[in-house]
């Protein structure tokens, strides 16, 4: 029998669709006005009036993005980093997870309370430049992964969610002669797929998207990220663009720097953020979908 809803929960769910609907507008049309942008002709774009539909239809600003081999290499770069760093922090931060989670953990207690308290301060940018630098991983690309291999939050997550698991099968595996490591990779890790994509996301996004580490801790142009390249790329265009306007720079030059103009920058964005896009539908699920750890009782 299907419940009635009374006349404040029509109107608090109406309230509530649109207020969804304009938070994803607000996040749609630039990404469509973009991706206009990223198929138009570079003269043509410099007219403007370009919303959401290319006006003329071009390829050549995404064959220009790959045909530039800096591009290319920093693509490689942040593949690199994003697949390599995504690995080795989701298996150490299960590994910390997994460990901080036993309560025959000497010092527990402790050891949770100072990993959590370094969330609470930061040493600052110079300091942790310096530390970097004293250690040898500035001007590497081992600056890219080594310092982000462990995030308290998720450290956090990954425990909560590790506690959740009934210790019985933990003690049902281990009465079958099943050894910690077996455990933890032929057990626990299975079961909790849902919390590993998850933090698997937040770290691969989070490395994709970096430019910082690029722009402040590299000088050698050939290690720097897709992210920090195309940081670099806006900067020119904006300085490019308050030159012109104070008329210290033609538009001649202005357009042998940016090649097709506002277009290129649009398809380097596109490129940018494409991988994301395209993996994202495929692990969405891990996200709402629910463990079933129901099996033994305590």
């Amino acid at each position: 029998m299907k419940v009635q809803e009374s006349k404040s929960e029509k109107i608090f769910k109406v309230f509530n669709y649109t207020i969804v609907s304009a938070l994803c507008l607000t996040i749609i049309l630039p990404f469509l006005n973009i991706l206009a942008l990223s198929f138009n002709q570079g003269a043509d774009s410099e007219r403007g009036g370009i919303y959401f539909w290319p006006r003329a239809w071009t390829l050549e600003n995404f064959s220009e993005v790959f045909r530039a081999s800096d591009i290319m290499n920093a693509m490689g770069i942040s593949i690199f980093r994003t697949v390599v760093g995504t690995f080795v922090s989701v298996l150490l931060t299960a590994l910390a997870a997994y460990a901080l989670k036993k309560k025959s953990l000497p010092g527990r207690r402790m050891l949770t309370f100072f990993i959590f308290f370094t969330m609470l301060f930061s040493g600052g940018t110079i300091p942790y430049y310096l530390v970097l630098k004293s250690i040898g991983l500035t001007n590497t690309i081992w600056v890219y992964i080594i310092p982000g291999l462990y995030s308290v939050y998720n450290i956090m997550i990954m425990r909560t969610f590790f506690m959740s698991i009934p210790v019985s099968l933990e003690e049902a595996a281990r009465i079958d002669g099943a050894t910690e490591f077996g455990i933890f990779f032929k057990l626990i890790l299975p079961m909790s797929k849902p919390v590993i994509t998850t933090i698997a996301l937040f770290n691969a996004v989070n490395h994709w998207n970096d430019w910082f580490t690029g722009a402040f801790y590299v000088r050698n142009a050939k290690l720097r990220p897709l992210s920090t390249l195309l940081q670099e790329m806006l900067t020119k265009q904006e300085a490019l663009s308050e030159a012109l306007l104070r008329g210290t720079a033609s538009y001649d030059s202005l357009s042998r720097i940016t090649l097709t103009g506002e277009s290129l920058k649009m398809a380097t964005i596109i490129v940018a953020v494409a991988p994301i896009i395209v993996i994202y539908p495929f692990v969405q699920k891990h996200f709402v979908k629910g463990v079933s750890i129901g099996s033994i009782k305590e």
